[in-house]
């Protein structure tokens, strides 16, 4: 979803005809309720078109308030259930929807607080105070308290006034400050959590690829690793985590027999590979293969490759020379579906490697992150992944987190080895 100013988001909107509910998207994000031009409700929803159906197919006592009374349904979607829950809370702030609040009074809202202390905490609280800033209001507080906690592994921040002179458990699982924090810091990470937490995520990750290419101009590549796995923690936190509730639905088919018709695959996919890189400037250049047999990983088939190219920052070269290597061994058993991270110039990398060995008969596919999509071997148009069935869309970036993880954890070894040499 666009960052827009709050003026303008009413006007992104769509809206569906003759309340038919089939016209309104399965992803997540927030719907309105008007009754003429009278703005009468907002809600958010990982399914907005399961959530609104809802409404009108099994009303609650709630519901039963303004069910009547609608007559324009209309939705926005977000990229993630955290940024429906945050453009929920901005939307009823401005707007004030009647039936948000005619059964909730200010204390029975939930608000983020961030004390105006020397060393901010923060805190979800009912009640305001004037030594804190606050952020809301949030209806779900547990939808709250989840999106914290997953925040947290991003920009560690204090929940109480006094941290012991030791290292916490919190510290060891590196979502506490510390005893001893680097009190700038420590304020700069704070602003940046609340600017995510009032919709300007984009501001944040630009901000903070900035530092890492500036850390890396002056040679600081240690800290600049450390940004850029704060970027990708950001980056999954935003968009794969779940902390809104939903609906119990029906079980759905076999994963690998979805999986192959949505592919065209004339054969149900029983072991499907990943493959990442990961890097700092060509520094320290791993490569990663993880492999899922049944839609579960198996990690006892991984492999990791330690790039042996010339230290330059070339990721599609990197990704040549892990397939070229992978390739090379038949006895690991071949897939049906290769993974790659990236858009279409690492599908098409990966397969001009396929085609270097004839014998090879597998599917290439790739996921671009930023623009969301499936580029699928064979194919000119990428899949959106929204598109996908949620049991397919988890698969995949489950494959990818995983690669991915696996990639930076390998990195992350050398480069300390390196740093003791």
């Amino acid at each position: 979803m666009p960052i827009l100013a709050l003026n303008t988001i009413m006007n992104a909107f769509l809206f569906i005809k003759d309340k038919n509910f089939n016209q309104l998207p399965k992803t997540s994000g927030v719907y309105c309720f008007k009754n003429g031009k009278e703005l009468i409700y907002i809600g958010k929803a990982i399914n907005i078109q399961s959530r609104v159906k809802n409404h009108f197919n099994q009303p609650s006592y709630r519901d039963n308030l303004f069910i009547d009374k609608v007559e324009k349904i209309g939705y926005l979607e977000t990229n993630s259930e955290i940024e429906a829950l945050i453009l929920e809370a901005n939307l009823i702030k401005k707007y004030q929807p009647k039936f948000n609040v005619v059964w909730r009074d200010d204390k029975n809202y939930f608000y983020v607080a961030i004390t105006k202390d020397k060393c901010p905490i923060i805190y979800i609280t009912h009640q305001k105070t004037e030594n804190a800033e606050y952020i809301g209001p949030f209806v779900e507080g547990t939808a709250l308290k989840k999106t914290l906690r997953f925040l947290c592994r991003v920009f560690p921040y204090y929940t109480q006034a006094r941290h012991p002179k030791t290292k916490c458990t919190w510290c060891h699982l590196d979502l506490c400050p510390g005893p001893n924090p680097d009190l700038g810091l420590y304020k700069k990470n704070i602003k940046k959590l609340i600017l995510i937490l009032k919709g300007k995520r984009s501001a944040v990750l630009n901000s903070l690829k900035g530092e890492m290419k500036q850390l890396s101009k002056e040679n600081r590549f240690e800290e600049a690793g450390k940004i850029r796995d704060r970027i990708y923690n950001l980056q999954q936190v935003m968009s794969h985590t779940h902390v809104i509730e939903s609906a119990k639905v029906a079980p759905t088919p076999d994963v690998g027999a979805t999986l192959a018709k949505i592919l065209g695959v004339n054969k149900e996919i029983y072991r499907i590979e990943c493959y990442d890189v990961s890097n700092i400037q060509g520094k320290s250049a791993t490569g990663s293969m993880v492999v899922f047999i049944d839609g579960r990983p198996n990690k006892n088939l991984y492999r990791k490759f330690k790039i042996k190219m010339k230290n330059e920052p070339n990721d599609i070269a990197m990704l040549e020379e892990t397939l070229q290597r992978r390739f090379m061994h038949p006895e690991w058993q071949y897939p049906e579906v290769i993974l790659i991270d990236g858009g279409i110039a690492q599908l098409n990398i990966a397969i001009k490697v396929k085609e270097q060995f004839h014998r090879i008969v597998l599917l290439v596919i790739s996921i671009a992150k930023g623009r969301q999509e499936l580029f699928i071997e064979g194919r000119k148009n990428p899949i959106p992944l929204k598109s996908l069935p949620q049991e397919i869309y988890n698969l995949i970036l489950q494959l990818d987190d995983e690669a991915h993880r696996f990639a930076i954890a390998y990195h992350k070894k050398l480069r300390k080895k390196s740093l003791l040499q």
